[in-house]
C-alpha cells in the first residue's frame, strides 16, 4: 500500500507542475503547444499527455481551476455594498486574476466554447452582483447587469496582463468606473484595499 501511495502522491505531484508550467507558458505564448509545454515542466510530452490526452483537456483543466478560486474568492466577499463588494473582489482575486489571464485570451479562440460553459458559474455570481448593485442603485444601468459585469471584469485581466506598477489599483478603480461608480467613491474604494 505504501508503495502505491507514494506513486499516486507522485502522478499527482506531476500533475500540478504540469498544471502550474503550462499556465505560466500559455501565458508568454497561448499558441504554445504541449511539447512547449512537456519541455518547460521537464517531462517528455507522453507523460503530458498521460494526464491531458489533448490540449481542449488541459484547458478545461486550468478553466476549472481558475473557476474554483475566483468562485472561492466571490463567495467569500463579506461587504454588503455591492460597490466595496466589488472592490474587496477584485484585491482578493488580483493575484488569481494575473495567474489565469491567459484564459482570457484563450476565451476569444478555438476553446472559446469550452472555457465560456466553464466558466458559467462565475459569469452568474458576478452578473448577481452587479445586478444588486444595480438594484440599489450604486452600479450603472446602461447596460444589462451580464454584459457589464463582463465588461468590468474583463478590463480587471487586461490591466492583469500590462506591467502597471499598481495593477490591482488601477484594475479597481477602471471597473469600478465603468460600473458607474463616482471617481471619488472609486478612489476611496481602492485605497480601502492596497
Amino acid at each position: 500500500m505504501p508503495a502505491e501511495s507514494s506513486r499516486a502522491r507522485s502522478m499527482a505531484e506531476t500533475r500540478d507542475r504540469i498544471l502550474d508550467v503550462a499556465l505560466e507558458v500559455l501565458g508568454e505564448n497561448p499558441d504554445a503547444g504541449m511539447g512547449d509545454i512537456a519541455s518547460a515542466a521537464g517531462v517528455v510530452r507522453r507523460t503530458v499527455y498521460g494526464h491531458f490526452p489533448s490540449r481542449l483537456d488541459l484547458i478545461r483543466t486550468l478553466t476549472e481551476r481558475a473557476v474554483t478560486e475566483m468562485t472561492a474568492v466571490l463567495t467569500e466577499v463579506a461587504a454588503s455594498d455591492a460597490d466595496a463588494a466589488w472592490a474587496e473582489f477584485i484585491a482578493r482575486l488580483w493575484p488569481v486574476a494575473h495567474r489565469y489571464r491567459v484564459l482570457v485570451a484563450l476565451r476569444r479562440g478555438e476553446y472559446s466554447e469550452a472555457i465560456h460553459g466553464l466558466l458559467g458559474p462565475v459569469d452568474e455570481l458576478l452578473a448577481g452582483l452587479v445586478k444588486r448593485g444595480q438594484d440599489s442603485d450604486v452600479f450603472a444601468r446602461h447596460l444589462p447587469a451580464g454584459l457589464l459585469s463582463q465588461l468590468a471584469y474583463g478590463v480587471v485581466f487586461s490591466i492583469a496582463d500590462s506591467a502597471l506598477p499598481d495593477g490591482a489599483r488601477a484594475a479597481t478603480i477602471t471597473s469600478l468606473l465603468m460600473l458607474g461608480v463616482p471617481e471619488k467613491r472609486s478612489l476611496a474604494l481602492a485605497g480601502a484595499h492596497p
